[in-house]
């Protein structure tokens, strides 16, 4: 799966339009029911900078993950 943007900052209230796509398969002779995508999130340590840094999913902080599942568009 690809995923643009793949990464980012955002502030409060802000939202973001993010495109998932993925390479061409033989959908239907694939078992697709238990795909998912995982979202994870965290909030950004005061005063930082507004420049994605994966240090932030690394440290103590509480990261937080979304589990979506994919429905595909044959």
């Amino acid at each position: 799966l690809g995923v643009d943007p793949p990464c980012g900052v955002l502030d409060p209230k802000e939202a973001v339009l993010l495109a998932v796509s993925c390479d061409a398969f033989a959908y239907g002779q694939e078992d697709t029911n238990n795909d998912r995508i995982t979202v994870e999130w965290t909030n950004t340590p005061d005063g930082a900078a507004k420049q994605f840094r994966r240090e932030w999913f690394q440290g103590d902080g509480m990261v937080r993950r979304k589990n979506l599942p994919i429905e595909y568009n044959p």
